[in-house]
């Protein structure tokens, strides 16, 4: 029987082959340059044929490295969840999840009791960072992301579809000067979360009037946050429908009656052959079967 080479080299193939370049795969291993390339040396030698091409700009697969890229990540994928199952039964259903903060608040904490009644086994690991299609697979088993649209090499199923609103706080309608038409806004902040960057423009361009420019643009990278500063008046906020109706909040208000479309949506998001494990399988068939 031929023996097989070390994990360590499979390991290590696949990162470079991700990464594209060594710099960037050692580091992400904590290896040295010359060790990582080694490791990837044992696999060739192994494989029999090279498994990248070398430029000065980086590795480009081979079409053996290719397919053995496509066929490696799910067999080292199971051979983790056999790990796992053998060391902790509990934790074959714990599952990593990352959720923007508005929308854990609004909509996926108020039905998390729910999904704990019906499934006491799963628990949910929650990391709230940015940008988390790219932190897939890297302690990250899936996500609820904000997008306009998603990498056709992940798996990715749209939850919902919006309308985009300005809000902004009750006291801006209710002063002395209070904003009624669009045109007003050449005198305010815009607030806007930093998964969407172009709602203002795209509002604008939909409503007629790509011509207006607000005093400045404030960039947020948390909803719950966007919405406060709305509140206190610092700006105008441009969020989608159900961020102002779930927020239940007197003390913003809707402005103008214009009805536009948001070209963003949140999407569940994983890897494609991380709806084989038990925990991103459940959760994401209980996530589409609520409607959230």
């Amino acid at each position: 029987m031929q023996r097989l080479p070390p994990l360590s080299s499979m390991e290590a193939f696949l990162e470079v082959a991700r990464h594209g370049t060594v710099k960037a795969a050692a580091s992400e291993l904590g290896l040295s340059m010359p060790a990582l390339s080694r490791r990837i040396q044992t696999l060739e030698h192994a494989v029999g044929r090279p498994l990248f091409n070398r430029h000065h700009h980086g590795l480009k697969l081979t079409e053996t490295g290719r397919q053995l890229q496509d066929q490696l990540g799910p067999i080292l994928d199971d051979l983790r969840s056999v790990l796992v199952r053998a060391g902790s039964p509990e934790a074959l259903l714990r599952l990593h999840l990352n959720v923007l903060p508005l929308f854990a608040q609004q909509r996926l904490f108020p039905r998390l009791p729910a999904l704990r009644q019906q499934h006491p086994e799963l628990h949910i690991d929650i990391d709230t960072m940015s940008h988390a299609e790219a932190r897939l697979g890297e302690g990250i088993d899936a996500a609820i992301a904000l997008a306009r649209a998603i990498d056709p090499a992940l798996y990715a199923a749209r939850l919902d579809q919006n309308k985009v609103f300005p809000i902004a706080s009750r006291a801006l309608t209710d002063g002395d000067r209070p904003i009624t038409v669009p045109e007003q806004l050449q005198r305010m902040t815009i607030l806007l979360h930093r998964e969407m960057p172009e709602t203002f423009s795209e509002w604008r361009q939909a409503i007629g009037m790509p011509y207006l420019e607000p005093a400045g643009v404030d960039f947020f990278d948390s909803g719950p946050l966007i919405l406060e500063a709305a509140a206190q008046g610092i700006g105008v906020a441009f969020m989608h429908a159900h961020h102002f109706d779930d927020a239940q909040d007197p003390r913003l208000v809707r402005l103008f009656d214009f009805d536009v479309d948001s070209s963003y949506s949140y999407w569940f998001v994983c890897r494609p052959r991380a709806l084989r494990q038990p925990a991103v399988k459940l959760f994401h068939d209980w996530l589409l079967a609520t409607k959230i």
